[in-house]
């Protein structure tokens, strides 16, 4: 009788969707859960909150699940905002499988440590503020110990592999060529005899790219999609664009300005693809003869692990590594390992250019060149990808004429660029190119998430004048049935 009435009540139950991060307006922190009628709890991603100072700290300390009870952890990519606080969850007792691709789970072993170590550097500096005012230390979020522990955690399949991580639920990464290794996830549900189908995009990549392979098309009809939107109301131009954009950049700021050309980056997938099409003009001859310095130990030790893993790479890549056996490579590039040679760079007088992280100009060595170049009217400041609304690289790049720098005030003297065309985001058309291959029809319940309000409403308009119907802005906390 038992086994009898359990059956019944799993017909009545049907499985559970919350959306604890990326949600509600949010552009960071993707977090989503997946209670099936069994009982079983899959985490879609575990990301970090980023750019909002302080606020953030609490933000990601307040999960909304109890991490002990997560059964598996199924990981899109390696990007901090989705993969950030595995370490924190592993430390309050997450002991589950985490599922990903083995370039995402290499490229996490050096990004969350790297994001351990920055939480141990900006809690002493805190912790020092509070001895000031007589209160207690606290302490991060998770440290670097932490971080290194909780990869024993990782698990690899292939994309295009369906592998089963229940009876009843079975797993796919598909390429998204957002970032090395980085995938959509389908989750095939059984359910009360029917198989329930759900797409989570996590963060689709551009089409045409110099490094990685398209987005594939080699996706199944969903019942369910969540859906990234953080280029819901823009386009973009395209790569070949960017390229030339970059080379009169390069030769406006060191050739006529005799600057420093000062690029902000994010260490993983941008910071490689401005250093290939940088080799690229230099193969050319089309880059004025100045030395180029990639002043990140992440981006350094990303574009080692980028080197492993060619099986991302698409066919131009490939056949350009054949010629030039190393793409990272070239004689006026130098990458910069100690904090001895970045400092260094301060006193270097000739024009030049520097890539360093972070890309937001939140964190990082780039926050130092930014201190000691920002008021120099012969330096350049390019952005290459999209910041935050509350971060330093959006209060520079919107024209604020003074801005805070680790607490210190500077006069925005630099003059300033933008290329939009190298964001790891596909903009709208580009995201109804990957959903071209699924029947709206046949989608019960399209959730539209991991962007700014204005992205999220302008999208939904899109996805609607395409043919897809119930299509939702979740907010955060919200939970669906499906």
């Amino acid at each position: 009788m038992q086994d009898a009435n359990f059956c019944i009540n799993l017909k009545d139950k049907k499985m559970k969707l919350e959306f604890l991060g990326a949600s509600g307006g949010e552009v960071t922190g993707s977090k989503f859960l997946i209670t099936t009628v069994e009982g079983n709890k899959i985490l879609l991603d575990c990301g970090m909150y980023q750019g909002k100072g302080l606020e953030t700290d609490s933000m990601n300390r307040d999960l909304g699940f109890d991490p002990r009870e997560i059964d598996v952890l199924l990981l899109s990519h390696a990007h901090i905002d989705h993969s950030g606080l595995i370490p924190y969850i592993y430390t309050l007792g997450f002991n589950g499988k985490i599922y990903c691709t083995s370039a995402t789970r290499d490229l996490c072993s050096i990004m969350l440590a790297d994001s351990g170590k920055i939480q141990e550097a900006d809690i002493y500096q805190f912790n020092k503020k509070r001895a000031r005012q007589n209160l207690p230390p606290v302490e991060p979020i998770f440290t670097m110990k932490d971080a290194h522990e909780s990869m024993k955690l990782f698990f690899t399949s292939p994309y295009d592999k369906p592998f089963d991580i229940f009876p009843n639920v079975s797993v796919e990464f598909k390429d998204t060529g957002h970032i090395l290794g980085g995938s959509s996830i389908v989750l095939r549900i059984r359910e009360n005899n029917k198989v329930k189908t759900l797409l989570y995009t996590s963060d689709v990549g551009r089409y045409n790219k110099k490094i990685l392979k398209d987005p594939t098309s080699n996706l199944p009809q969903a019942d369910y999609i969540i859906c990234e939107s953080t280029y819901g109301n823009r386009l973009h131009s395209t790569i070949e664009e960017a390229e030339e954009q970059l080379m009169l950049i390069v030769k406006d700021a060191c050739a006529k300005r005799r600057g420093k050309l000062i690029i902000p980056s994010f260490a993983i997938g941008r910071s490689q693809e401005i250093i290939y099409a940088l080799h690229r003009l230099h193969k050319e001859k089309n880059l004025p003869d100045v030395e180029i310095f990639v002043d990140s130990p992440l981006a350094v030790s990303a574009t080692d692990i980028y080197r492993l893993h060619r099986e991302c790479f698409n066919d131009e890549m490939n056949e350009f590594i054949d010629e030039v056996s190393d793409p990272f490579g070239f004689n006026k590039l130098h990458y910069i390992r100690t904090i001895e040679d970045s400092k260094k760079l301060n006193i270097y007088n000739k024009p030049c250019v520097i890539i360093s992280a972070s890309g937001m100009m939140e964190a990082g060595r780039v926050k130092h060149h930014l201190a000691n170049n920002i008021s120099n009217p012969r330096t350049t400041i390019l952005s290459v990808g999209y910041c935050a609304p509350t971060t330093l690289g959006a209060r520079i790049m919107r024209g604020d004429k003074t801005v805070s720098i680790f607490g210190n005030k500077y006069k925005v003297k630099a003059h300033l660029e933008s290329i939009d065309s190298y964001s790891g985001h596909a903009d709208y058309l580009e995201l109804l190119q990957y959903l071209s291959v699924q029947n709206p029809k046949k989608v019960k319940k399209f959730f539209v998430v991991h962007g700014d309000d204005e992205s999220r409403e302008g999208f939904k308009e899109k996805l609607e004048e395409t043919g897809f119907k119930k299509v939702s802005l979740p907010l955060h906390k919200e939970s669906v049935k499906l």
